[in-house]
């Protein structure tokens, strides 16, 4: 059987746990929310060929971007994409925790603004 929904944020929750302590304090007002497969307007808006190609998307405005008076739309969310991952772990023999681990670090790491780089050592350093 397939892992669930449940199960994949369950993942996601031991990834986030494992984030250094410096780190999570910023990650206290951003949701991770885990859906079978992203909208059709994301899959539109961010020109796929399909809804499969997504494995996870950050969407809102990175803390390098942000100012002290700047009131958001809206809350922070990081999209994990349960059909598109377990399609990727299928296909490429990953272990399905360190995939989860992956999408979610580099995804956390658009929260942060960071270079491809950060992201690595953040993974890295949490794994």
């Amino acid at each position: 059987m397939a892992p669930s929904l449940a199960e994949i944020e369950d993942l996601a929750r031991a990834t986030l746990a494992r984030i250094p302590a410096s780190l999570r304090r910023e990650l206290t007002d951003l949701v991770v929310r885990v859906v079978d497969l992203p909208d059709d307007e994301t899959v539109r808006t961010m020109d796929l060929d399909g809804p499969y190609d997504l494995l996870g998307m950050y969407r809102g405005i990175n803390l390098r971007d942000r100012s002290v008076a700047q009131v958001p739309d809206d809350v922070d969310m990081i999209f994990l994409y349960r059909l598109s991952l377990l399609d990727y772990w299928i296909e490429s023999g990953e272990d399905l925790g360190d995939l989860v681990r992956h999408v979610l670090i580099h995804e956390i790491g658009h929260h942060f603004g960071f270079s491809d780089a950060e992201m690595a050592s953040i993974e890295d350093s949490s794994s």
